[in-house]
């Protein structure tokens, strides 16, 4: 092999793999994505009760009334351990050791009570989510958005 086929051999050579790490650069993202969309269970906000109905007393009753309720829109379940419910306030709830069951809704009460699968409990004394406006945040382990809800504001969406 004389010394120009040989350096003809490693263009062609760099060629190809430069052009192979190209196509599977394209191809990564796209296959990456659809994998990362399937992986992902999609639980939104799907009811807020945030002026419980009656007199707003602070009595148990009253702060159980309000709530807010998240579905899991997937068949499989999904491990909310970590994940946290806020609003605009800052005022948090973190799900502990919590798996919502595929096509299930939890209901989460502002007041004391005993956890079940369907409902939850924040255990607190006063209410969290205001009646003029506010916003419901859900947001994962990771701290990453995955569902928000707000009303009140003028203008839609907050």
């Amino acid at each position: 092999m004389t010394a120009t086929s040989s350096a003809t051999s490693r263009r062609m050579l760099a060629t190809v793999l430069a052009a192979s790490a190209v196509i599977g650069a394209a191809a990564l993202p796209a296959s990456a994505a659809d994998h990362d969309r399937s992986a992902h269970a999609k639980v939104e906000i799907s009811a807020v009760q945030y002026d419980s109905p009656g007199r707003d007393d602070r009595s148990n009753r009253s702060l159980n009334r309000e709530w807010v309720e998240l579905t899991n829109t997937t068949r499989h379940s999904v491990n909310l351990d970590g994940w946290t419910l806020a609003d605009a306030s800052g005022h948090t709830y973190t799900f502990d050791h919590y798996r919502l069951a595929g096509r299930a809704t939890v209901r989460i009460h502002t007041g004391l009570g005993r956890d079940t699968r369907t409902d939850l409990y924040q255990d607190r004394r006063h209410y969290v989510w205001n009646n003029d406006r506010d916003t419901a945040t859900l947001r994962n382990d990771r701290d990453r958005l995955i569902d928000r809800e707000s009303w009140g504001y003028r203008g839609g969406r907050h």
